[in-house]
């Protein structure tokens, strides 16, 4: 495009609008002022010659001068075009200039013929060929046979009135063979035939016009009609004799050649394009029927125009000439073959939209989902058949009804919202939208149907699709993810959100409210002297007389292993005392309640219950609500056990104390008292060691490995009061991984000192890998990390890649296991961070899925490749069959999104073999080995395999201490397996 172009193009708006109104007013003052000149004679007839022969010129040479720069500065197919009518100007420049030549410089009259009259002949062919290139082109040879008919119907028309009227008289003459007369006859036919070629072309083009630059093309077309019509008048018998330079007719011309000068940049102003449209532009109102109705009418007003030329003859008494009757004949002719042809395209059109009308009804009546259609006014006048197999009502039956009896009263509001919102949008911002309601069916329930919704005609049309079972599913996922899948009770993430609720609500402002952390005294050794099926028939017992000892409005929870929790909502008592009474009568009932004897397994069994009971303090928060019981209930069973303790402020004192642990951690840290253990992880199908799991212990001095928080307790306690088997406290991580649970109430190390270990971890994990890789032994390893390590700014994503690539370990070797995080974590930014991490080629396992409370959000929004089973899954999943049910589910959703499934804490052989006959792709527990150093994995790679269970029980594969093999206790719901030494 050139400069001009560009600039015209880059104007603001309303600069460009006042540009335009400029232009044209100049314009109209030029061709006025013209037409005032010629009128009055321009004052002596010698200027009128000058200015009626070379004033045309000169507008002649304007317009060639404007189209050839427009054709240069478009990059279109329309360049030929303006080309075309830069030369038609210039020929009609060059006639004048020749007929100037004549009256001014010479003072002769013009000869006839003589080379302006070759000039001006050479006006109309160029015009006709431009626009034909401007016009839009047939798609079908039918196409192009009904734009030459519809030629030569406005034109053998247009040429039977012109020689009726005037034309006949030129042809007798011509054929009179007077000397001289011959030629002068040729070009006065040949003028206005080609006027009237010119005209036809005009007037079809007008309705066939291209979609491009439209104002330019209108303006054009406007020019050369002009210019035919002072042609039509210059060749009229009434003023082609007395005609002289300079007169009024000069105008007609002058303003065409201005015109036509003016339409390619004049028409760019009067449409800038826009800098930025905040909107899309609105829906292009649709034309007016008699508008759109003038390209039909064509032919007939043509066929008209043909009878009126005819007429003429027959009333005035002439004879009619021969050639008013061929042309008519033909014109006739034409309009028949041109309706034949519309009628055969019609036909065939008409086919085409019975097929395409079979097609989509076929569609709509074999589709699964239900199309519906229904009014602004909400009544249904179209149910596809689908209703009966969905609804169970039938078409016809919903027919005439009226949409909003047919959904839930609680959901119509909210759809009726939507409708109203989604109409008064724009459509092109919005074209569709979702609503998801309940619909009643024709049994009399109520089905959760999706429906994507469009606009037709003000009404709306619904396609709609049951989705009772989706819903049902996310349903049981949703309670599975806040329930204990053993015990059925809210499980602590649901637990602390109702802690919350109850501290942030109405009761925000009742203190009174009190939360009970109970935790089973002795609890271990029914594990141990019954078996895990006896623990776990305890553990479902206690969880019954626990829910039925609260009040309806109370809430009972299962924090994990054997530890329970209780929130006891406030009665507005602003009496202390006799709310610490109360409750304490409370805390005390369920004590003893939970110490009754349990009968399990035929025997009887016995175990105690140890309380921490915590009120809502003003300003206090759910964490540090639920940390006071926490100190308190091991205040309780530092205390003796089977008794009921009030938190009291003096306890915080323990928390500067276990802070100071946290620094034993770190010294112990930076002394090298820390060792890496890798378990193996196995395919339950061929028994391949295909990844191995990093875990942190500590050597303590007799040799003895402890997990971080395992340390803490040895530290605080002892090791022989540890070895006895002291019950875990919550949220310790059994795993040895730096999570969040090491830490809290329990005495894990703060978040620095995780962080601290969490990258000691991490290094220690890639350097081994690497030395592994370097040997032949290419086997992923796979480090667990919390939410809030990832989302750690110490820790961009570009730490991990300079790792890596310092060490030489592929990105594929390394796995990130993500463990549960606290609800508070950015799901946005985690999802970043993963979504870094896979860039660079590493894998993120989903960790402990199955019992988190984030587990489903973080199924639908995180990039994962494996599923990590959380071991509570795993422990029951032979003998219970609900907690059977629910592993299978997850495993079923795992295969469907096309992950790998990895079950943690695989211990007995009957668990391998229920858990591959679920679909589980891989195992790591005692079933094939524990935590092992670096020698002995360096020799269970070699071997690369593990024995797979597939009948009875067989021994399980564990690592031993360099002076032989260590028998493993295997570890309870509540108790952390003591890895081999």
């Amino acid at each position: 495009m050139s400069a001009p172009g560009a600039a015209l193009l880059t104007r603001p708006p309303a600069e460009n609008g006042g540009r335009s109104l400029a232009a044209q007013l100049l314009l109209a003052l030029i061709c006025g002022g013209y037409a005032v000149g010629a009128a009055l004679g321009w004052g002596s007839s010698e200027i009128a010659e000058i200015m009626g022969d070379f004033g045309l010129s000169a507008a002649g040479i304007l317009a060639a001068v404007s189209c050839y720069s427009y054709a240069r500065s478009i990059d279109r197919r329309e360049r030929p075009a303006w080309l075309l009518f830069a030369f038609s100007s210039l020929m009609g420049a060059c006639g004048n200039a020749v007929w100037g030549w004549y009256e001014v410089v010479l003072g002769e009259p013009v000869p006839k013929p003589s080379l302006a009259d070759f000039a001006f002949l050479c006006f109309a062919p160029p015009a006709i060929v431009g626009l034909l290139v401007l016009a839009k082109r047939p798609v079908t040879r039918a196409g192009w046979v009904c734009l030459g008919l519809d030629s030569w119907l406005i034109g053998g028309s247009l040429l039977t009135l012109s020689w009726s009227l005037a034309l006949a008289n030129a042809a007798r003459t011509a054929q009179s063979g007077a000397t001289g007369s011959v030629p002068s006859a040729a070009i006065s036919l040949a003028y206005p035939l080609l006027d009237i070629a010119l005209v036809s072309m005009v007037l079809v083009l007008h309705f066939r016009r291209s979609e491009g630059n439209r104002s330019a093309v209108n303006t054009a077309i406007a020019a050369l009609a002009l210019t035919v019509l002072s042609d039509a008048l210059f060749t009229s018998p009434l003023l082609s004799d007395g005609y002289q330079s300079g007169q009024l007719l000069d105008a007609g011309w002058f303003a065409g050649s201005l015109l036509l000068a003016y339409a390619p940049w004049g028409a760019r102003r009067l449409h800038p394009l826009p800098p930025a449209a905040p909107h899309p532009p609105a829906e292009r109102p649709h034309s007016r029927p008699i508008t759109g109705s003038l390209p039909a009418l064509t032919p007939y007003l043509a066929a008209a125009v043909c009878t009126l030329g005819i007429l003429y003859n027959v009333v005035d008494g002439r004879k009619v000439d021969r050639m008013v009757v061929f042309t008519g004949c033909t014109v006739v002719l034409a309009l028949v073959i041109r309706q034949g042809i519309m009628l055969l395209d019609n036909i065939a059109l008409t086919q085409e939209l019975a097929q395409k009308e079979n097609h989509f009804r076929s569609l709509v009546q074999g589709s699964s989902d239900v199309i519906m259609i229904a009014a602004p006014t909400g009544t249904l006048h179209y149910v596809s058949p689908a209703a009966a197999g969905v609804y169970g009502r039938e078409a016809e039956e919903l027919v005439g009804s009226e949409l909003a009896s047919l959904i839930h009263p609680e959901d119509l509001g909210r759809v009726v919202h939507e409708v109203r919102r989604f109409l008064a949008a724009p459509p092109t911002e919005e074209p569709t939208t979702r609503i998801e309601c309940r619909f009643k069916s024709g049994g009399g329930e109520w089905l959760n149907v999706e429906s994507t919704v469009n606009r037709h005609q003000g009404g709306l049309i619904l396609n709609s699709r049951d989705v009772t079972e989706r819903v049902r599913l996310q349903a049981q996922l949703q309670h599975s993810a806040e329930h204990d899948p053993l015990t059925d009770l809210p499980n602590r993430a649901l637990f602390t959100r109702r802690v919350r609720q109850a501290l942030t609500g109405r009761r925000a402002g009742d203190h009174s409210t009190a939360v009970l952390f109970i935790d089973l005294d002795g609890f271990k050794a029914v594990n141990d002297t019954i078996g895990h099926q006896a623990g776990d028939e305890l553990l479902v017992e206690a969880a019954r007389r626990l829910q039925d000892s609260v009040r309806a409005g109370d809430t009972a929870a299962r924090l994990g292993g054997d530890e329970f929790a209780a929130l006891i909502l406030g009665d507005g008592s602003r009496d202390r005392s006799a709310r610490e009474y109360q409750v304490h009568e409370i805390a005390d009932r369920l004590r003893t309640t939970l110490s009754q004897p349990y009968r399990i397994a035929g025997s009887e069994v016995r175990v105690a219950a140890s309380i921490g009971v915590a009120f809502a303090d003003p300003g206090i928060t759910p964490s540090d609500l639920m940390r006071n019981a926490d100190l308190a209930m091991y205040r309780a069973k530092a205390g003796g056990k089977d008794r009921v303790e009030l938190y009291a402020p003096q306890m915080q004192a323990e928390v500067a104390r276990k802070a100071e642990l946290a620094g034993r951690l770190r010294t112990a840290l930076h002394e090298g008292e820390f060792a890496l253990l890798h378990q193996p992880v196995v395919s339950l199908a061929t028994g391949e060691v295909t990844a191995v799991a990093a875990q942190a212990r500590w050597r303590s001095a007799q040799g003895i490995l402890f997990t971080p928080a395992e340390f803490l307790r040895v530290a605080e306690h002892s090791e022989a009061s540890f070895a006895h088997g002291r019950e875990q406290a919550p949220g310790r991580d059994a795993r040895g991984g730096a999570g969040p649970g090491a830490g809290g109430a329990g005495g894990g190390p703060d978040t620095a000192r995780a962080a601290e270990l969490g990258r000691w971890i991490l290094e220690e994990a890639v350097g081994h890998a690497a030395e592994r890789h370097r040997v032949g032994h290419d086997v992923p390893v796979a480090v667990r990390m919390t939410a809030q390590r990832l989302l750690d700014r110490a820790v961009p994503t570009a730490s991990v890649e300079a790792l890596l690539n310092r060490h030489g370990l592929p990105s594929g070797a390394l796995v990130i296991e993500l463990a549960d995080s606290d609800p508070r974590v950015p799901f946005d930014e985690l999802e970043r961070r993963l979504a870094a991490l896979r860039r660079l080629g590493v894998r993120i396992a989903l960790d402990g899925f199955g019992s988190g409370y984030a587990a489903i959000s973080a199924l639908r929004r995180l990039p994962v490749d494996i599923l990590k089973l959380d071991r509570g899954l795993v422990e029951g999943v032979v003998e219970s069959a609900r907690l059977h049910k629910i592993t299978a589910g997850l495993l079923r959703i795992a295969n469907d999104l096309g992950m790998q499934s990895v079950a943690d804490g695989v211990d007995l052989p009957e668990q391998v073999m229920a858990l591959r006959a679920m679909g589980c792709t891989h195992g790591q527990g005692l079933a094939f080995s524990g935590p092992l150093d670096e020698y002995r994995l360096r020799r269970a790679l070699v071997r690369s395999t593990f024995p797979v269970p597939g009948g009875a029980a067989q021994p399980a594969l564990a690592g031993g201490s360099p002076g032989g093999s260590m028998a493993i206790r295997r570890g309870s719901h509540n108790e952390t397996p003591v890895p081999p030494t």
